[in-house]
């Protein structure tokens, strides 16, 4: 059984997500990626464009639109630190 990834999307106003998902693909300057738990720890600079959160193995992803910022994946899961969140 696949534990759920801790994910948190923060901008310099307010935290805008913290909560528990199964898979977040995010746009990386150098490409996207997929954050699954127990990812090594890991930094990436952000391009603007959509994350996708997957709240389930085989659910459809929600996407965020988000601009600019990094994303940091560490023991307590992935957080984005996005300089702008369109919702």
């Amino acid at each position: 059984m696949q534990m759920p990834l801790h994910f948190e999307l923060v901008t310099p106003a307010k935290l805008v997500r913290s909560e528990d998902v199964h898979m977040v693909v995010v746009p990386g300057t150098e490409g996207e990626f997929g954050v699954l738990e127990g990812h090594a720890p890991f930094m990436s600079t952000i391009a603007d464009g959509a994350l996708k959160v997957y709240r389930t193995e085989n659910g459809a992803p929600e996407e965020i639109r988000i601009t600019g910022g990094f994303a940091e994946v560490g023991d307590a899961g992935l957080t984005v630190l996005a300089e702008h969140v369109s919702e």
